[in-house]
């Protein structure tokens, strides 16, 4: 019997959670189909998700399939959670993306879709609600191939459309999208061009083409009523890949979800890639090499997990005793890094604990949230004493006061979201700190030179002294402040797209006393290179200058073509900037960039300006920089190196120059 483990990915309200219910029954996992409304599916265990609906945590189940044991993860649908499906779509060896028959092509499937065509991940689609009122079918085949992708194959055709007597009728599959399979596959063109081709060669074309992403079967149904609900369990039985990896070989597993159990323990769930994995076995793990012995191992299979001894290369396994790790580490042999394959949050609020609310318990609530979803950045200022979080949008933030509430009794509210800016130099400028010359206090030489960077390339670090100039934990020291400290620039924010070189380096060798141990006073520690090195990379930003740029999203608004006079003055009050207008029959199209700030504000807009007919798709474009008022500033969090007077008294508690 082989593996699969397969996502199920959707637009929010496509009917994902219904089909996973569906298909669990199917597979006679469970005997009675839950209700998304109800609250009663297997897949969200939250009380926030039933009480409200969605997906917000993605969750594993695992049922047989004839020959396959299908381990199936469901995502969330909705945007702001796209973090969580993020982290999915690198354990999945293939995906079903679910189409709303009624809505059709949406905004977050175009952006699924884009993704899994980049990552070549095998995708089936299914278009799901035929018994719904409004359901199209020919219309809606002509919109995915036109908005998601021309290659698709349809698996059958539709009876009763519309109607609770909606079913899906398999056949001819394949023959009717020769035009499809022919433009990847030469031996098939030939075989068409001397009136070969067979079933058999059209089946293999199509099996090859989609476990090699280049092809997308298509299947109708319903979650609700069970039609083509079979034919899509056949496709993913016969046309997905097996999971691949050598459980002799050497122990190589991809955390993708978190969690904690009734004890607080820490649990990873892990896709094992290689390697037979195996309770106390001392593996290491993260960037750092970090070591923790296996402590206990739960296995997904039959519609439950259970406790093993081991666990082999294909499945996905519940690990605790790795205290420590983190969503996206590495456990055993190192892969290749974890990649972002969506934009990270453009947004930020403050956390406002509550009457009566303890800040150490908030905080440490907070914590537990951000392990569980690493692109919560959390950011503390302790002389304010307040907690920043990053976010993809309001209802994100929404959750998160929810869960605080109803896990951890923590009642909460929140400042206005802001964007979240970043800096970049503007200039090239340096600045040095001479060791046992004042008014440097540090035993410490540094020499820094900031230079900018082409827009994407992040922080570069580079040496123009010799590496041998002094011990190497002092190099370290260095660059590791740089990249911590330039967290907050000129105006508080992250500066990025830069190099930073050292220029200078020197250092007080150690000394001693006769019959005396190591003197500090006398010798250069790692803590004079951390405490000179923010003084002088700050200089020099400042010499460089810094600019703030603001986040910018990317929309698509499709709405009625009457409309466009109402929508065009609210864009521009919006600081929105349409770029393409193009029509459509009696609808029209706009694309252009709008600031992240405003994206919800557009949102709430859309639907009175539009009849409800209006369509919103964004996704973050790029940074640009602040051309309108006084540049936003972020408060520090740090001991303020722009102040040296303050600086030195937090670091040092003595007063330099």
């Amino acid at each position: 019997m082989h593996l699969l483990n397969l996502g199920i990915l959707a637009h929010v309200d496509a009917g994902k959670t219904s089909l996973t219910e569906r298909l669990l029954h199917s597979a006679g996992v469970i005997d009675e189909i839950g209700s998304v409304d109800d609250g009663s599916t297997r897949t969200d265990t939250l009380a926030l998700e039933r009480r409200r609906g969605i997906t917000i945590k993605s969750a594993v189940v695992s049922f047989p399939l004839d020959g396959v044991t299908v381990n199936l993860i469901d995502t969330p649908g909705h945007p702001d959670f796209i973090a969580e499906v993020e982290r999915v779509l690198g354990v999945l060896d293939g995906v079903v993306l679910v189409i709303s028959a009624v809505e059709g092509v949406q905004a977050q499937t175009r952006v699924l879709m884009r993704t899994l065509q980049r990552l070549r991940i095998p995708t089936l689609l299914f278009v799901n609600k035929i018994d719904r009122g409004g359901a199209r079918h020919e219309d809606l085949l002509r919109e995915i191939s036109a908005r998601l992708t021309p290659a698709i194959v349809p698996m059958g055709s539709v009876t009763g459309l519309g109607t609770r007597s909606a079913r899906f009728i398999p056949g001819p599959g394949p023959a009717a999208a020769l035009d499809v399979l022919t433009g990847q596959d030469d031996a098939l063109l030939a075989a068409y061009v001397e009136d070969t081709v067979t079933d058999a060669l059209l089946h293999g074309s199509l099996v090859a083409q989609t476990r090699d992403a280049l092809v997308h079967p298509l299947y109708f149904g319903s979650a609700a009523t069970g039609a083509g609900v079979e034919a899509l369990l056949s496709g993913v039985e016969t046309l997905l890949p097996a999971a691949d990896g050598d459980a002799g070989g050497p122990v190589s597993a991809t955390v993708f979800k978190i969690d904690r159990g009734p004890a607080g323990e820490r649990a990873a769930y892990a896709r094992m890639f290689s390697g037979t994995l195996r309770v106390r076995d001392r593996v290491p793990f993260g960037a750092d090499g970090a070591e923790g012995r296996i402590t206990g191992i739960s296995v997904f299979g039959d519609g439950t997990d259970s406790r093993e001894e081991s666990v082999a290369a294909g499945r996905i396994a519940r690990l605790t005793g790795l205290d420590g790790i983190r969503i996206g580490d590495t456990i055993g042999e190192p892969r290749k890094a974890f990649e972002h394959f969506f934009a990270p949050p453009t947004l930020e609020t403050v956390v406002v604990p509550g009457p009566g609310v303890n800040r150490a318990a908030l905080h440490l609530a907070l914590t537990h949230l951000a392990e569980q979803d690493p692109l919560i950045g959390l950011r503390h200022d302790e002389r304010r004493q307040e907690t920043s979080v990053s976010l993809y949008g309001e209802v994100q933030k929404e959750v998160i006061q929810a869960t605080l509430v109803e896990e951890y009794g923590l009642d909460v509210t929140f400042r206005e979201t802001t964007p979240l800016c970043v800096e970049r130099p503007v200039g090239t400028g340096q600045a040095v700190e001479f060791n046992k010359v004042d008014p440097n206090p540090f035993l410490a030489t540094v020499g820094l030179r900031v230079d900018p960077a082409p827009v994407g390339s992040g922080v570069g670090f580079r040496l123009e002294v010799e590496l041998g100039s002094m011990p190497y934990a002092f190099f370290r020291a260095v660059e590791d402040t740089v990249r911590e400290t330039l967290d907050q620039g000129l105006h508080g924010w992250q500066v990025t797209d830069c190099v930073i070189t050292m220029t200078h380096s020197g250092y007080s060798p150690r000394q001693s006393h006769a019959h005396q141990g190591f003197d500090k006073s006398m010798s250069s520690t790692g803590a004079d290179f951390r405490g000179v090195t923010p003084l002088v990379l700050i200089e020099a930003l400042r010499r460089a200058g810094t600019r703030v740029h603001e986040p910018m999203h990317r929309f698509r608004i499709e709405a009625p073509a009457d409309t466009l006079g109402a929508l065009l003055p609210v864009l521009a009050g919006l600081a929105a900037v349409p770029e393409t207008t193009r029509n459509r029959d009696d609808r029209c199209v706009l694309e252009g960039t709008v600031p992240a700030a405003q994206v919800h504000a557009l949102e709430q807009r859309l639907p009175g300006l539009t009849r409800g007919e209006g369509e919103l798709e964004s996704s973050f474009a790029h940074y640009a920089p602040v051309t309108h008022g006084t540049p936003p500033e972020r408060p520090r969090t740090d001991h303020n190196p722009l102040n040296r007077k303050e600086y030195l008294l937090n670091v040092t508690r003595r007063v330099g120059g």
